[in-house]
């Protein structure tokens, strides 16, 4: 078990303030890409991005009670956090909070590094919900409400030596 984490009861790992399972990676692959395979596409990167909009806005609720974080600060630390985690070196390589946009790097993607060659086709979309999560939390919160959006402008798998997530504000109609 890694810093900062302990076991509850149940045998399952705590990480602040909820528990986790650990899976194995190739699990965890093989069940994204038979769900994506399945569903397709377009729909299956709709629920990610909905799923971990709403995931990333929980986190930050609780991370910035927890350890008083705002703005960048908080920002950066979910960088850190994902990086523990394993799905690859996150780092913010621009932001500005005050017109909500950023963006962010992601070197040695699992998504990618599981792939036996480049495939032409962007595969780490799924952590776009995250960071459009992130940055309208840390917006709301600092009295100034955001509505971004975010998408995966450059991936790995398309033979880039990293991906580049761009969060901007949403165009309202």
């Amino acid at each position: 078990m890694s810093a900062g984490q302990d076991q509850d009861d149940d045998g399952c790992a705590e990480a602040e303030y909820e528990s986790i399972r650990l899976a194995a990676r190739s699990f965890c692959l093989d069940t994204l890409q038979d769900l994506e395979t399945g569903m397709g596409d377009e729909s299956y990167g709709d629920i990610l991005y909905h799923a971990s909009y709403k995931s990333a806005r929980h986190w930050c609720e609780k991370e910035a009670f927890a350890h008083g974080l705002a703005g960048v600060e908080l920002f950066e630390h979910y960088l850190e956090r994902l990086s523990a985690r394993g799905w690859g070196r996150f780092s913010l390589a621009e932001a500005d909070f005050r017109t909500g946009t950023a963006d962010v790097r992601l070197d040695h993607s699992t998504l990618v590094l599981s792939q036996a060659e480049a495939c032409a086709a962007r595969t780490c979309y799924m952590f776009a919900g995250w960071f459009a999560g992130m940055m309208d939390w840390i917006g709301e919160n600092a009295g100034k409400p955001l509505s971004t959006i975010c998408c995966e402008t450059q991936c790995g798998a398309d033979g880039f030596d990293h991906c580049i997530f761009a969060i901007r504000p949403r165009l309202l109609n």
